[in-house]
């Protein structure tokens, strides 16, 4: 059963949407997870690893942007989101768990630009925007590389995304794929891999790259 928490930052209320580890499985870590420029924490990627983890001992915490939770469309400076993002550390850390922090899009940047002040035990990218859409001359790699530099990153990319496919990323990063998925992880009718099938596919990469840390339980016979 999820819970919400709104917590103050100097931007505002924020909130964190709680789903814990179901009756006795010992909860391992904390995954924080914000939501896009273009959306919320009802994202498809999102709700799937809310859904998937907390079996695995994960606690995930959505991450809700003062600037979603006041209704605004259109989302504020980067430096507004990092101390949104700094102003809920304490409450996510709260349990005293490894805390990892994560998002898609906009808030994977803002998890690999605050992840060595802040202590995180890894960085997860979904959809990390390496740069718009055909202009791959605006490189946003430099901010994944910094984090990589401090922490363990994790990460799982659309094989269509225009913000920049997975081949695109730097040597030694590469992100594991979804195949033909778009920026959102949806997946063309054509596609050889269903929604479902997609969706699957990326919360068991997550599972697995979070076992590996020693921050889920791995999955029967893994």
């Amino acid at each position: 059963m999820a819970s919400t928490q709104l917590v103050d930052t100097p931007a505002g209320p924020a909130r964190i949407t709680w789903h814990r580890p179901p009756g006795r499985t010992t909860a391992r870590s904390v995954l924080a997870l914000g939501h896009g420029a273009g959306g919320g924490v009802e994202a498809r990627d999102l709700a799937a690893l809310a859904a998937a983890l907390p079996p695995l001992g994960v606690t995930v915490a959505l991450v809700e942007q003062p600037w979603r939770v006041a209704g605004r469309k259109l989302a504020p400076a980067p430096k507004t989101l990092d101390a949104g993002w700094t102003a809920l550390w304490p409450r996510l850390a709260g349990p005293g768990l490894p805390v990892v922090a994560g998002g898609r899009s906009a808030g994977a940047r803002v998890a690999c630009r605050t992840a060595a002040e802040l202590g995180a035990a890894a960085v997860l990218l979904l959809a990390f925007p390496l740069h718009p859409p055909g202009k791959p001359e605006r490189s946003r790699a430099e901010e994944l590389l910094a984090a990589a530099a401090a922490v363990p990153v994790l990460a799982v990319q659309g094989g269509n995304d225009p913000f920049g496919r997975p081949a695109e990323f730097p040597a030694g990063h590469l992100p594991f794929e979804v195949p033909e998925a778009d920026h959102g992880f949806a997946v063309p009718k054509r596609a050889a891999l269903g929604q479902q099938e997609a969706l699957d596919l990326l919360t068991e990469e997550v599972g697995r790259g979070l076992a590996g840390l020693g921050l889920a339980a791995g999955r029967p016979g893994e």
